[in-house]
């Protein structure tokens, strides 16, 4: 099973963030942010997890940490759908590894930066487990083509929070906002919220995450 960082706001945490980094990153790129959801009402438990170490293509064959292979600079062409699947039965490990330790599915959110967050988008779409929430960020819906035959609907009712940079030079505005209405036309409860930024997330975007977060 993947390795993973926990860390937590409070004793009695009532939700689960499943967070995913992106590329050359690893468990420990998001764990600043977990003070910022610090809220007197409401413990949460973060799960940052490392993705396994793989070559990359577009890095010359380099090898790091990586949710699957990117073979293009158009990241949106030849998907590596084998890594991608097999991403997909490592965060559902995951997933079921934390409701036996106690949570229910319902107070598990799934969460990504970049690469992480479109595991984020194609697991939460194809799971049987009914998820709190979805947060997928500066990213985008890999396999749009199989969503209509593969998805589950379980999920359909759940919030998703999409952020993007309007001035993302890795992950193009436009991709991102095409899965956001490929996901709204296959009956998605998505919101769509963009920043004046490039491959990043700002303190903005955070606080908005948060908020979305202690809704739930």
């Amino acid at each position: 099973m993947l390795d993973f960082i926990t860390k937590k706001t409070g004793e009695n945490p009532e939700l689960l963030i499943i967070w995913l980094h992106g590329l050359g990153a690893d468990g420990h790129d998001f764990e600043p942010v977990v003070p910022q959801f610090n809220n007197p009402n409401k413990d949460l438990q973060f799960i940052f997890p490392h993705a396994p170490v793989q070559a990359v293509t577009i890095n010359g064959g380099m090898r790091m940490r990586s949710w699957y292979d990117i073979k293009m600079m158009d990241i949106g062409k030849m998907p590596d759908e084998e890594g991608i699947r097999e991403s997909e039965q490592s965060v559902l490990e995951l997933i079921e590894a934390q409701i036996k330790a106690g949570f229910k599915a319902e107070q598990i959110v799934l969460a990504g930066f970049s690469q992480g967050g479109a595991i984020a988008l194609h697991t939460a779409t194809r799971t049987q487990h009914k998820l709190a929430g979805v947060v997928a960020l500066s990213c985008y819906l890999p396999i749009p083509e199989k969503l209509a035959d593969e998805q589950s609907k379980v999920n359909q009712s759940t919030p998703f929070f999409m952020g993007h940079g309007s001035y993302d030079p890795v992950v193009p505005y436009q991709l991102g906002q095409d899965s956001y209405h490929t996901l709204k036309s296959a009956g998605y409860q998505t919101s769509w919220h963009e920043y004046p930024l490039q491959h990043g997330v700002s303190m903005d975007e955070l606080e908005d995450i948060k908020q979305f977060i202690l809704g739930l």
